[in-house]
């Protein structure tokens, strides 16, 4: 497995990074099993925020109580503070609950704007303040909007970008990886399995390894998961002929207009879960399972029906999704496997 170094950071580490997104969905006591046996692995970039639930409060329970030698780990965590005030709160409670006296990199969480010094705002001068006072060390911040990415790794004071990236990218998103690479910023990639529809993690590591200064994180709840990203340590996926053909046969199969299940769209007014709801479709042709066509989704699906096309998720889609005429078309599809006219 190749070493990565993000960017001016400095920082360096085995490029297969721990997303902590969903090990707020498991106990406590199987979540720290699950990050010991990362690091025990070889892990040693774990990703969480602080609107991740119990998430940091688990890291700080797997390697906060003496497990590791905190300078051998790299947490990078998030904060949603639109304000000074709710800043230096959140970062009070991520030390706290990560128990640990700095973070490696402190970001703003899903950034509507590119922040900067002297802003009337004051948010980045408070990213400022808390390097000078060590309890960060590097400063870094989070996009779904491509717009929005690009500011970023174009400002020259952000030293990391988080954005999507998987092998799906397109051309736009391919040169925001140039981008960074030229400005010497680190990227964090998240949703590198494109919120579950990439269902071939080799082919999803061999793209990754293209590229340096890029770290990838990989959402992991399972032993499974966890055991799949460690096998990559010393048999690591490179690509080739046939990889690159698969991708490409990928690529044209989600050619279009498609959800990545990311969730910033809800909640809905009417109570729709739209976030899969409208890649269900995909999912039931990406990965067929009966579990999509039990009581439990048909009724959320029935649910879908009552779309009131109010237009109060629109505006929040980072990928400026047409999602009311996206949700018709899943029902209806959805309809057609229930029915048996089309199988999954």
């Amino acid at each position: 497995m190749k070493k990565v170094t993000l960017g001016k950071t400095g920082i360096t580490a085995v490029q297969n990074g721990f997303g902590a997104l969903p090990i707020q969905r498991i106990s406590k006591e199987d979540a720290v099993k699950l990050l010991r046996r990362a690091y025990d692995g070889g892990m040693r970039f774990f990703d969480t925020a602080r609107a991740y639930s119990d998430s940091e409060e688990k890291l700080g329970e797997a390697f906060g109580t003496g497990y590791v030698d905190r300078d051998d780990i790299i947490i990078t965590t998030k904060t949603t503070a639109k304000t000074p005030e709710a800043f230096w709160k959140d970062l009070e409670t991520s030390l706290e609950k990560l128990r640990t006296e700095y973070i490696d990199v402190y970001q703003f969480h899903l950034m509507g704007e590119c922040w900067l010094p002297g802003g009337p705002d004051g948010m980045y001068d408070c990213m400022l303040e808390a390097k000078k006072q060590g309890k960060i060390r590097h400063i870094g911040g989070t996009a779904h909007k491509i717009g929005i990415a690009e500011a970023i790794a174009e400002s020259g004071v952000y030293e990391t970008l988080q954005y999507p990236i998987s092998y799906l990218a397109d051309d736009r998103e391919i040169e925001l990886i140039r981008k960074c690479q030229r400005n010497e910023v680190g990227l964090i990639a998240m949703k590198a399995l494109a919120g579950g529809l990439i269902t071939d993690s080799r082919a999803a590591m061999a793209f990754m390894g293209q590229f340096d200064g890029l770290m990838p994180i990989w959402g992991i709840q399972r032993e499974s998961e966890l055991d799949e990203w460690l096998s990559y340590m010393d048999d690591t996926p490179v690509m080739d002929d046939e990889i690159r053909e698969f991708i490409r046969s990928e690529i044209e199969d989600l050619k279009g207009e498609f959800c990545r299940g990311c969730g910033y769209c809800m909640p809905c007014t009417v109570g729709i879960q739209i976030n899969t709801c409208n890649r269900m479709a995909l999912m039931l042709r990406r990965a067929p399972s009966d579990a999509w066509l039990n009581d439990y989704w048909q009724a959320e699906m029935k649910r879908a029906e009552s779309c009131l096309e109010c237009g109060a998720c629109l505006p929040k889609c980072p990928y400026g999704l047409d999602i009311p005429s996206l949700l018709k078309k899943n029902i209806e599809d959805y309809k057609k496997v229930l029915a048996g006219t089309v199988k999954i």
